[in-house]
């Protein structure tokens, strides 16, 4: 036996790989003419294919399916595999299922593209944008937010380099029709769905891929250094006032809130984590285009360097105050905010440090806003602070000097047969700064009979104080505020910061208290133009502008087009805190 053995050895050895292939196949001839009747005691056999989709099919089906399709299909870092396929009548049978199969596949895609916040075109036209603009940041998200990047850390920590994600790609993103509930960060509410390419240095196949999702509440991966978390963005409330421009009324109509507009600010959320502040200016202009509600979208050819301003820039202005002012008290009314608001609007007219400065733009903003809320069936009083300081130092601001009597005797279309008649002196009242101007509900002291209404929202003109002795605002303000109580109190343009004065008085004594009411104070609207230093006011280089209570800061650079056709303010940063100075000139381009 153990001769046979060697002889076989030495054959094998001795022979060509052709001549074993030949030997073999003549030896099945033989076995199989031998015993005809072997085949038929033999259970059908199972032919196994061993295939593997090319990357770039897989690609296109991802942009163009949803997850339930993808599952059909081997991860890319795979070697191989063994797809089964039967022989004889149980083939058709497996067709029939993997018919079924689509078919309930395609339903899923066809309820899941319904109830998404993007529709086919935009979803393919928001992929491709960030595929081909902003594949950096996607990799940096890949690093910042997904297990890959804490497993990069990990080995890396011991071998620099042995571990690396070198790309990432966007191949499926959803985000609901509806809000999100508050505090919802699962990745079946909002994610984006990511191709992650890494290089595995040592591996027999180094360059590998697999799909990551990325929720877009996340938080950074506390392994990955350089990231500082931010926290998430607040659901958005459902509804919200705006003004019915299909009719040639003020009617208040409400509508559901965009939900394009809230995937791109928690888009813009995960950019400024991983330190891409730049990113978030150009993810405002895709929001314009597909479909966003261009509520934060600044106006063409407002040229602001013009002084004084055309009329419908002025207006341009009011309407926007006016409409922030009443979705914010609207959304008080809800117990959404603070009762305690305030408007910035320093435009060039309404700057009280430039030469431009015209107090009848001020007094007619104030008109606006308290002419939109009264014709809401809201009592408005509107109030300007009086003389503050002791003896011959008795005084007011410079920037409210005269307002008080200009307000009272400016044309508010009042009288008897006008727009607005009877409105001043029951819907619109004046006063000034204090708790005694805090008119409650009751009875009239000289006639018993008459009802006194309360006053529904308070609306302040430039609260401020003074140089001085006794001229700080902050104690008649505060009293005030205290017995408004959840009444809306709403500063436009104030100053609370303190003024240099004798004894301490607006400088040492209370300085914390004062700052802490200050920023009790939640901006509601606010627009001020970026100049190139604080005493220069030309040219003017941009804007900071945030249109509403529950909408994001944006700054903006302007642009002159070609051939002096005009100009146009484009967004540059998006953030959900006011930005600073350094971070807005940084992202200048």
């Amino acid at each position: 036996m153990t001769f046979y053995i060697v002889c076989l050895l030495l054959f094998l050895t001795s022979c060509s790989t052709t001549t074993l292939i030949h030997a073999f196949q003549h030896a099945s001839f033989v076995f199989t003419a031998i015993r005809p009747s072997a085949e038929k005691r033999i259970a059908p056999a199972r032919r196994v294919v061993t295939t593997r989709t090319p990357p770039a099919a897989q690609q296109e089906i991802r942009c163009r399916s949803c997850r339930c399709i993808l599952d059909k299909f081997p991860p890319l870092y795979s070697t191989s595999t063994d797809t089964t396929v039967p022989n004889g009548s149980n083939s058709s049978n497996d067709d029939d299922k993997n018919k079924n199969r689509d078919d309930d596949d395609d339903d899923h895609s066809r309820n899941k593209v319904s109830s998404s916040a993007f529709d086919t075109q935009s979803l393919d036209f928001t992929m491709g944008y960030l595929n081909k603009h902003h594949r950096e940041v996607l990799t940096k998200f890949a690093i910042a937010f997904t297990p890959l990047g804490v497993l990069q850390a990990k080995k890396n920590a011991f071998s620099g380099g042995s571990f690396t994600i070198q790309d990432a790609t966007v191949v499926d993103i959803w985000y609901p029709k509806g809000p999100p509930q508050q505090g919802d960060v699962s990745c079946s509410s909002s994610y984006l769905e990511l191709e992650v390419t890494v290089n595995i240095r040592g591996a027999k196949d180094p360059i590998q891929t697999e799909i990551q999702r990325v929720s877009l509440d996340a938080e950074p991966n506390i392994e990955t250094r350089g990231f500082v978390n931010l926290p998430p963005i607040a659901a958005a409330p459902s509804m919200m006032a705006t003004e019915d421009s299909s009719t040639s009324t003020n009617t208040i109509v409400t509508n559901s809130y965009n939900p394009i507009d809230d995937f791109i600010r928690r888009l813009n959320r995960l950019c400024l984590i991983v330190q891409s502040p730049s990113t978030t200016g150009k993810l405002i202009q895709l929001g314009f285009q597909i479909g966003g509600s261009k509520r934060s979208l600044l106006k063409e050819d407002l040229y602001l360097n013009q002084v004084p301003h055309n009329r419908y820039v002025r207006q341009y202005f009011y309407d926007m105050a006016s409409q922030a002012t009443l979705n914010a008290v609207i959304a008080c009314s809800n117990g959404q905010i603070s009762n305690r608001m305030k408007i910035t609007s320093l435009f060039p007219e309404m700057n009280p440090s430039m030469d431009s400065y015209r107090i009848g733009t001020l007094l007619e903003l104030a008109r606006s806003i308290a002419i939109t809320l009264a014709e809401q069936n809201l009592r408005v009083r509107v109030c300007v602070q009086g003389s503050m300081g002791v003896g011959i130092f008795t005084g007011t601001p410079k920037q409210l000097s005269g307002a008080a009597t200009l307000l009272q005797r400016m044309d508010w279309q009042s009288g008897p047969g006008e727009e607005n008649e009877g409105m001043v002196g029951d819907y619109i009242n004046f006063g000034g700064v204090g708790k005694e101007h805090v008119v409650n509900a009751g009875m009239n002291g000289d006639d018993l009979e008459k009802s006194v209404f309360q006053d529904d929202v308070f609306l302040l003109l430039c609260p401020q104080s003074m140089v001085g002795v006794d001229a700080s605002i902050m104690g008649a303000l505060m009293e005030m505020v205290g017995a408004a109580g959840d009444r809306p109190v709403i500063l436009i343009n104030p100053d609370l910061s303190d003024k240099a004065s004798s004894q301490g008085q607006q400088n040492i004594r209370g300085r914390k208290e004062r700052m802490e009411f200050a920023n009790s104070f939640q901006t509601i609207h606010h627009f001020q133009n970026i100049y190139v230093s604080g005493t220069s006011y030309f040219p003017i280089l941009g804007a900071v502008f945030k249109a509403g209570h529950n909408d994001p800061w944006v700054a903006y650079q302007r642009r002159d087009l070609q051939n002096n056709e005009g100009e146009i303010y484009v967004p540059i940063l998006s953030t959900e805190e006011q930005p600073d100075g350094e971070m807005i000139l940084n992202t200048f381009e």
